[in-house]
């Protein structure tokens, strides 16, 4: 009988030893997932990949940066658009955590399927966005079917990123992207081209940033009015300068206005100086970017440092 009650007690013993045990593995785990999902800024050191200093995107960044207490403390790596996407790239080879700036259109959407935008409940980056065209004044009066025309310009973001992610899978410039799309898209090309008269070799100044979204539509353009008898000339210049050349009359017409929210401060600086001839692209988007396999939805996801 003893020894009956000795194996029971030694069995309810053991039980007790063995769900205390369990217990504590599931404690673990659910820590060790807690501190996985929370290291994430710390396994990006606190560091947004960024593009050029002066682009619009970051310096709506670096705005965020002072908004989002989330975000205090951390450093925001400025260089090339090229730098960003190289870091890109070999971070989701390697499934590593980064935190890039991002922006539709662009070809890496169209390469990587597996990005997404993190949330921004403050709103810093704004919703969708427009790139809108603006023209110097007088550029109407002095030009008015190379005006027409690109008043009349309008594609979509799949169009934009076609040719962006062409030139980058086929290492063609740009330039040459942009003509063959235009041959291929007669018409898109037509409605742009509607009541406009040939041109007689009049020179139209278009000025645009480096960037191979805005090199996209200038070399659209620039091709289409070509094949109407324009000459035509492009000019790659910092943001600031593309304001600035409009406002001046340096420059005819511009296709890299983003706004509301990207460029605002640029527009508002010379509002009056110029006209705002309408959207010629919709859906634009920038914001902060993760590869999807990051376990967050939200800039607030992230941690101060």
């Amino acid at each position: 009988m003893f020894k009956q009650k000795r194996n029971m007690i030694v069995g309810v013993i053991s039980s007790l030893i063995l769900v205390l045990l369990l217990a504590a593995c599931g404690s673990d785990d659910t820590s060790n997932d807690s501190a996985e999902e929370e290291s994430y800024s710390e396994a990006v050191e606190h560091t947004i990949t960024g593009i050029e200093p002066g682009a619009g995107i970051t310096v709506t960044t670096e705005a965020a940066m002072e908004a989002y207490d989330q975000l205090s403390g951390w450093e925001l790596e400025q260089s090339s658009t090229a730098a960003m996407i190289v870091e890109l790239e070999k971070a989701i080879e390697n499934e590593e955590p980064i935190v890039v700036t991002g922006w539709n259109p662009h070809w890496m959407f169209a390469k990587f399927d597996n990005l997404k935008y993190l949330e921004d409940p403050q709103g810093i980056y704004g919703d969708k966005e427009e790139i809108r065209s603006l023209a110097r004044e007088g550029f109407e009066e002095e030009n008015p079917n190379a005006y027409k025309l690109i008043d009349q310009f309008n594609w979509s973001v799949e169009d934009m990123e076609s040719i962006m992610y062409e030139s980058s899978e086929t290492g063609q410039d740009i330039a040459e992207v942009s003509k063959q799309w235009v041959e291929d898209n007669p018409d898109k090309v037509e409605a742009w081209t509607e009541g406009v008269e040939d041109g007689n070799g009049e020179t139209v100044e278009l000025v645009s940033t480096p960037w191979d979204s805005e090199r996209a539509s200038s070399n659209v353009v620039a091709e289409v009015l070509r094949s109407k008898g324009f000459e035509v000339k492009i000019t790659d210049v910092d943001v600031a300068v593309v304001f600035e050349a409009i406002a001046n009359g340096d420059a005819d017409v511009t296709l890299a206005a983003w706004m509301p929210y990207t460029h605002k401060d640029f527009y508002e600086s010379i509002e009056g100086q110029f006209v705002d001839m309408g959207a010629n692209l919709e859906g634009a988007k920038i914001g902060l970017v993760v590869p999807d396999y990051m376990d967050i939805d939200s800039i607030e996801d992230l941690e101060a440092k």
